[in-house]
């Protein structure tokens, strides 16, 4: 039986209508169609506090923390739409990675060894590349193998819909980012099948 790359997807969002949570579920399915196993969450169902090193000290990592961190930990890769906040990444993405990377009694780095593909969907004209540049370096930085490959989406008011883009060449570029993810896993890890 060959190897099924894992793959956590999610959205640096959690705005109902968020285009970015819209883009990663297209990556997504372009992951899925070439054999990964994926896994869709929305960071509004792990609520946590602002990283607050003295509440670490006094109560450890909060529950949601610790349930994000195992889901990382059981994944071989990371598909991550990165919206842009004031030319970097949101608040409640920058906290989740804060509290999840801190150090932990089983000794264990939850992003060490990932691989990523990271995309993001803006009003704006640059599509969130900014906040790409960011996020790429704070992953690197926890050891996550990040593809060179990338993909901005601006305008993204008008970019979408229903559920894929309004252009089907970006459309597919998304798909394919997807599957680029994975068929690299399922290259990276061709011994484990």
């Amino acid at each position: 039986m060959s190897y099924l790359p894992r793959i956590l997807a999610f959205a640096g969002s959690t705005r109902t209508d968020s285009f970015n949570k819209k883009l990663v579920n297209i990556a997504a399915d372009g992951a899925h169609s070439v054999g990964a196993e994926l896994s869709l969450i929305d960071l509004r169902e792990f609520p946590m506090p602002l990283f607050d090193q003295d509440d670490e000290a006094n109560s450890g990592l909060p529950a949601n923390a610790e349930r994000l961190r195992d889901a990382v930990l059981v994944h071989d890769g990371i598909l991550l739409a990165s919206p842009e906040y004031n030319g970097s990444v949101s608040a409640v993405l920058k906290n989740a990675i804060d509290w999840i990377s801190r150090p932990h009694p089983d000794n264990i780095a939850p992003f060490s060894g990932k691989t990523a593909a990271i995309l993001s969907a803006s009003p704006g004209r640059l599509g969130g590349l900014r906040g790409l540049v960011h996020i790429r370096a704070i992953l690197t930085n926890l050891n996550v193998l990040v593809l060179p490959a990338q993909i901005a989406i601006e305008t993204a008011h008008e970019a979408f819909d229903d559920k894929s883009l309004v252009d089907p060449q970006r459309d597919s570029a998304v798909r394919r980012l997807g599957a680029e993810l994975t068929e690299t896993l399922s290259l990276l890890h061709a011994d484990s099948g």
